[in-house]
């Protein structure tokens, strides 16, 4: 049981990494609208990109995470 939760654990920091991932992401977007503001809609395309791809490995660990919980008792 307790080697459950700390492999649950462990595949749940998986959603750490996706957070401090797309908040990096924002912040250079940010950063890059404010220096061309003419390029806002390329930078927020390839932002959502990003965003979209960083938050699906962090869903990923979270199914993870819930699997072993679940399935492994």
């Amino acid at each position: 049981m307790s080697l459950t939760a700390i492999g649950a654990g462990i595949a749940a920091l998986a959603c750490i990494g996706g957070g401090i991932g797309i908040g990096i992401a924002t912040g250079k977007a940010a950063e890059a609208v404010a220096r061309q503001p003419e390029a806002e809609s390329k930078i927020t395309k390839t932002l959502l990109l990003g965003g979209a791809l960083a938050e699906g490995t962090a869903i990923f660990g979270l199914v993870v995470a819930i699997l072993i919980i679940f399935f492994l008792q």
